[in-house]
């Protein structure tokens, strides 16, 4: 177990000195590696667990510890919180191996006093029987019980009152489903999930959506042979249920201006029975290529996807049926996917509204008369998902609401998924 704390501590000290998707970062360095599948699951488990818990570890350093936080160099500043969680939320690790392990990687550092340093405060927190730092109010110890900043613990509690908050909190932290999508068009399901269960994969089918499947024991999913034979694809259940509010038809021409890596356009194409247009765009053309691949894969040859501005106009295009826009957001409904996303400022999401706004303008401007367009984000804002609405129709006569179930919130508490908002807009004129 010891490489695969060296490793996990590597891993967390890069994605502390360098932008990084945490996902990514992971999913690579796992891939390289020549660890088991027994080894892979405790680094994954140890570098997620310290980065939807990092916040609640520093505040433990910061009590423990003599020196301030920001004297501890990035390497043992890691070591100290691989170590803590380990001692704190992984009862499969014994405390004298969290601990011997932890002050073994710090005698490899070059400052001579690191070891010792690690080895104190870890005991430390065992002799203060694990408990976490006292807080003076009620937002502070939510905010270090679920390692939730304090600005965001007060915004879901002004959005979304005491009950639905603390679900939120609760499903922010912990190991997000795999859910799939099994392609209506190869195949039966039972087919594909008789291909799963000859891979040693475990499922349970939806019971809101018929292809939608939750699957465990994959592993690496996209090197299964159903994966290989266009099968599935990878989708959260609520990116599903937002292409059945969409409800695609056969012969229809859809947009989705902001597709990439596609599985909202791979999924609108098997409803659709791969018959139609269905025209997928994305800015950068890199991630155009996902679009196309995987469009190949899956056998729809109803999708053509090519580079375009969502927020810019485009003449060339096509009057639509229907147009999804699933807009850039600040990703708070996936915050257990990639927890990094918690620690950033929310300054850093004031400029989202105006650009989701912008991007909704433009697209409507592509909606036949009677045509209907869904704006979705995976965000749980309400500036970003409400209040964007909103605007929209006042400023849109054009538009209504379709239906009185226009706009719904999914919170993950409500089936298991990722928090979600999707938005339906009939064009009338």
């Amino acid at each position: 177990m010891g490489n695969t704390r060296k490793f996990t501590v590597k891993l967390l000290t890069k994605l502390d000195e360098n932008s990084s998707y945490s996902n990514i970062l992971l999913d690579e360095a796992l891939g390289r590696s020549d660890f088991d599948k027994r080894d892979k699951k405790f680094i994954s488990a140890l570098f997620y667990g310290v980065l939807e818990r990092r916040l609640t570890l520093d505040a433990i350093i910061a009590e423990l510890s003599k020196n301030p936080k920001n004297k501890l160099n990035h390497t043992l500043r890691n070591i100290l919180r691989c170590g803590l969680y380990q001692l704190k939320y992984m009862d499969s690790v014994p405390d004298n191996a969290a601990v011997d392990e932890s002050v073994e990687l710090a005698k490899k550092l070059r400052n001579p006093a690191a070891s010792g340093f690690a080895n104190g405060l870890l005991r430390e927190f065992i002799r203060r029987d694990k408990a976490l730092p006292k807080a003076e109010n009620e937002i502070k110890r939510l905010s270090l019980e679920y390692s939730c900043p304090e600005w965001l613990v007060k915004k879901w509690l002004d959005e979304y009152g005491k009950d639905k908050f603390t679900a939120l909190l609760e499903s922010s932290l912990g190991q997000a489903p795999t859910t799939v999508r099994l392609n209506n068009l190869k195949g039966s399901a039972e087919e594909t999930l008789d291909m799963f269960l000859k891979e040693g994969m475990t499922f349970e089918r939806s019971k809101y959506l018929d292809y939608a499947v939750n699957v465990a024991n994959a592993g690496a999913i996209e090197k299964t042979e159903a994966f290989r034979q266009g099968r599935f694809h990878v989708q959260d259940l609520a990116s599903q249920l937002c292409c059945r509010n969409l409800d695609p038809q056969p012969g229809e021409i859809i947009l989705d201006l902001c597709s990439a890596p596609g599985g909202k356009t791979f999924t609108i194409a098997e409803m659709m029975n791969n018959e139609g247009r269905v025209l997928a765009f994305d800015l950068h053309p890199n991630r155009v290529k996902l679009i196309r691949s995987g469009a190949e894969r899956l056998g729809l040859t109803c999708v053509t996807a090519d580079v375009n501005n969502a927020k810019v106009f485009n003449s060339e295009l096509p009057a639509a049926d229907r147009v999804l826009v699933d807009a850039p957001c600040s990703g708070l409904g996936v915050i257990r996917r990639k927890p990094e996303i918690k620690y950033k400022s929310p300054e850093d999401f004031d400029r989202l509204p105006m650009v989701q706004y912008d991007i909704l303008d433009t697209a409507s401007k592509y909606v036949k008369v009677g045509g209907l367009i869904v704006y979705s984000t995976c965000t749980v804002s309400r500036a970003e998902n409400d209040e964007v609405i909103k605007r929209f129709l006042s400023e849109h006569e054009a538009f209504e609401r379709d239906g009185d179930d226009f706009m719904q919130t999914i919170t993950p508490d409500m089936y298991g998924s990722d928090g979600f908002f999707i938005a339906r807009l009939r064009r009338r004129r």
